[in-house]
């Protein structure tokens, strides 16, 4: 890990948290700095959620990642929306409680991220 941002090693240190209903978002500067060391995720829905498409070499691959990405969300209890198809993957993430970004959010993208490295 030797590439990893210190941002970035202290979110895959962090476990998602209970985030109560009316919970207020992450605001937009923290999003963007965090952003800034999430290599490939976006936030393309006013900040309300953040999204990366990951790319394979065959649906095998693809299946094992969603797999994985799976297994990580029920350990989190954060769950992602995943879209895939034949070699590739798209991940969402947003925090319904809170309408909108959390740290789960980047605690999860860090951790989605730290799968493929």
């Amino acid at each position: 890990m030797s590439n990893t941002s210190a941002l970035v090693e202290e979110l895959l240190s962090q476990h998602c948290e209970d985030i109560a209903k009316g919970s207020k978002p992450i605001i937009i500067p923290t999003i963007e700095s965090n952003l800034s060391h999430l290599n490939g995720w976006e936030a393309p829905l006013n900040y309300a959620s953040i999204a990366k498409t990951f790319s394979f070499k065959n649906y095998h691959q693809t299946i094992a990642f969603v797999n994985a990405v799976t297994w990580l969300a029920n350990k989190e209890d954060h769950h992602p929306k995943i879209c895939f198809d034949y070699n590739s993957c798209e991940i969402t993430l947003t925090t319904h409680n809170a309408k909108g970004l959390t740290m789960n959010d980047m605690i999860m993208a860090a951790k989605i991220n730290a799968l493929l490295d």
